[in-house]
């Protein structure tokens, strides 16, 4: 009888975009894999790419605890009456809720804490919270993955995760076959592009603000921002604001695409002034993996992608004007220079991002075999 995995998000959207890839690769080892998240229009394409998937009620940023018991509750049903043998996990409810009800049921619990978010940023009483959360309901858990040496550091550190269940994956990896550079030729327009949920810690407001002040001097420079509009989130912008800045000339918003690949391979640098506590930005990921050079700030997650100088520049968190400087810097450059700044991502994320790296580390943590995995990966 083959054993069973549950791959479990708070969006179907993340597991469409960021895990199919992986529930493949466990898929042709044998395993059945099924999928778990609040249903959304995602859901039927996982469903489509032949999985089977269950429906959750979990709101993935609110913080009432009436509704949090409920998805407690509902963890506990569907566990029950899918009974996986492994959980691999995704996200901060997940992790937690799931871990508890895991642990009730002896379910192989592996967790994937993919940077801490807006909840870290300050040591705030919900801070202590969520700590003393994470730290009993990691303690029956098999493996917990960070995707960055920091978060690392911080949960063992602080007790919350002993280290030898601890582990570090580049990221969530990137499927560089899908992103790859389509050089297009120079132009005398030059395309900023800013990919992310719109909230205000991914920098969306020092993005602007550069964008305002550049754009006063380099009246061929474009700025873009792709990514959801007034997520549930207490720091989403809105779409006033939006259409403000729009209206205003400042910045063309270009909404949400499942072909990003395309929409990265048509900008010419892509920046992301994030002052969130990331695991390790996908989009980075993707855009270096598309050859493209890349502009971040000097913070955790972020600075891991970027080497400065050689496929990108590193900037001030909360800092638009050194954003602007550095976005200048870029300007500067000659086209040969952009050309080889944006090899020497597509290299870099070769190197050290690819998602097979991801997906090895996932078939040892469920019990695959070396030679087995070796086998896998030359198939991907």
């Amino acid at each position: 009888m083959k054993k069973k995995i549950a791959i479990v998000s708070n969006l179907s959207w993340n597991l469409y975009n960021f895990r199919l890839s992986l529930m493949y690769a466990m898929r042709n080892h044998g395993y059945e894999v099924v999928a778990i998240a609040p249903y959304d229009k995602y859901s039927q394409k996982i469903i489509d790419a032949g999985f089977e998937f269950y429906d959750i009620d979990m709101n993935a940023q609110g913080m009432n605890p009436i509704e949090d018991m409920k998805t407690v509750y509902e963890f506990y049903k569907l566990f029950k009456e899918i009974a996986p043998d492994i959980i691999c996990q995704y996200t901060i409810k997940p992790n937690i809720y799931g871990s508890f009800v895991a642990t009730f049921f002896n379910i192989k619990i592996i967790n994937n804490i993919a940077g801490l978010g807006t909840l870290f940023v300050k040591d705030s009483a919900v801070t202590k919270v969520a700590k003393l959360l994470y730290k009993v309901s990691q303690l029956k858990a098999n493996r917990v993955f960070f995707q960055n040496r920091e978060d690392y550091r911080f949960f063992i550190e602080e007790g919350i995760v002993a280290k030898d269940k601890c582990d570090i994956l580049p990221g969530s990896g990137v499927d560089t076959n899908r992103f790859r550079p389509h050089y297009k030729p120079q132009q005398e327009n030059i395309r900023f592009l800013l990919i992310a949920r719109m909230i205000w810690e991914k920098g969306i407001g020092e993005y602007v603000q550069a964008a305002r002040d550049i754009k006063k001097r380099y009246p061929n420079v474009e700025f873009c921002l792709l990514g959801f509009l007034d997520v549930q989130n207490p720091g989403a912008i809105t779409k006033k604001e939006m259409d403000e800045w729009v209206e205003e000339g400042v910045v063309n918003y270009l909404g949400v695409s499942d072909r990003v690949d395309e929409v990265i391979n048509s900008a010419d640098c892509v920046v992301l002034p994030s002052y969130y506590r990331e695991g390790t930005p996908k989009t980075l990921l993707e855009s270096g993996s598309c050859g493209k050079p890349i502009i971040t700030t000097d913070n955790v997650g972020c600075r891991d992608v970027v080497e400065h100088g050689v496929n990108g520049y590193l900037c001030k968190p909360r800092s638009w004007e050194d954003l602007r400087d550095k976005i200048e810097m870029f300007l500067a450059l000659t086209p040969q220079e952009k050309l080889k700044m944006g090899q020497e991502s597509r290299k870099k994320i070769e190197r050290e991002f690819d998602e097979s790296i991801v997906i090895n580390k996932y078939l040892e943590a469920i019990g695959v075999s070396d030679r087995a995995v070796s086998s896998s990966l030359a198939t991907l």
